[in-house]
């Protein structure tokens, strides 16, 4: 059963193991950050994200990580690290999601984008779109945490204008 073909309303979810989480950040606070390889159409759409992002979000001027790419975008440094077309999280297709699961994994929705929050151990938030035709994932650092929902807000005018609703490849 594919839990996220069906609209989210806030209800719990197992947490996605943190080995996956394709991003680290370097002590210079020059973020680096794993590229992620979709398909065509994903990264059609996430060119288009790309150019729909806004400047600011939550108060920091954008500030891009390495390698530059149309699929990766920051702000604040490593503060705040978008990552678009990466793999759907494994947690969004098990069964046991829809059962209840742990309080370190929620999905919701911010403004009319649907998200799975998963705190990681080292403190740091990510939030991974749902119901999008790509996915695109969204890293705080464990110091921006209290900050989630205004960044959710920021960058979902420009989410919903470039990735259209619908299940992601």
């Amino acid at each position: 059963m594919n839990f996220f073909r069906h609209r989210l309303v806030g209800l719990p979810v197992l947490a996605l193991t943190v080995a996956a989480a394709g991003c680290s950040f370097s002590t210079d606070d020059t973020a680096s950050v794993a590229v992620p390889r979709p398909g065509k159409a994903a990264t059609a759409l996430c060119q288009d994200l790309d150019q729909a992002l806004p400047r600011k979000v939550d108060g920091l001027g954008r500030d891009d990580p390495e390698p530059r790419s149309a699929l990766t975008a920051g702000w604040g440094g490593p503060a705040i690290i978008l990552r678009c077309g990466v793999e759907r999280p494994p947690k969004m297709v098990d069964p046991k999601v829809a059962e209840g699961g742990d309080a370190d994994a929620i999905a919701g929705g911010v403004n009319g984008v649907d998200w799975l929050m998963e705190k990681q151990k080292d403190g740091s938030y990510r939030f991974t779109t749902a119901n999008r035709r790509a996915y695109v994932q969204v890293t705080l650092e464990k110091a921006r945490a209290d900050e989630s929902s205004s960044v959710l807000v920021d960058l979902a005018a420009s989410i919903k204008k470039a990735i259209p609703e619908g299940i992601a490849d």
